[in-house]
C-alpha cells in the first residue's frame, strides 16, 4: 500500500510545484534612481499625497469631518487600492 501512495504522490509533485511557483513570477516594481520599489508602494505614496490635497480641499471649502481619524486612513485606503487596479491589474 505505501508503494502504491508514494507512487502517486510522485505523480503529482510536478504539477503541485508548478502551482507553488507560478507566484514567483516577475514582480512590478519601477525604477526611481536606481532603486526598484515595488508597484503597491508606488500607489501608497499617491494615495498619501491625494488624501493630502482632498483634505486641503475639504478645509478650504469649511467641510468638517466628524471622525477624521477613520476617514482619512480609509479614504487612503480606498485612493491606493483605486490606483492599483486602475493601473496594474
Amino acid at each position: 500500500m505505501k508503494a502504491g501512495r508514494s507512487l502517486r504522490i510522485a505523480r503529482w509533485w510536478p504539477v503541485s510545484a508548478a502551482f507553488v511557483l507560478a507566484g514567483c513570477g516577475r514582480a512590478p516594481s519601477f525604477d526611481i534612481l536606481g532603486s526598484f520599489f515595488p508597484a503597491w508602494l508606488v500607489c501608497l505614496v499617491a494615495g498619501l499625497l491625494l488624501t493630502v490635497v482632498f483634505r486641503w480641499l475639504l478645509l478650504r471649502i469649511h467641510i468638517v469631518i466628524a471622525a477624521p481619524v477613520l476617514t482619512y486612513p480609509s479614504l487612503t485606503a480606498l485612493i491606493t487600492l483605486a490606483l492599483w487596479l486602475a493601473f496594474f491589474r
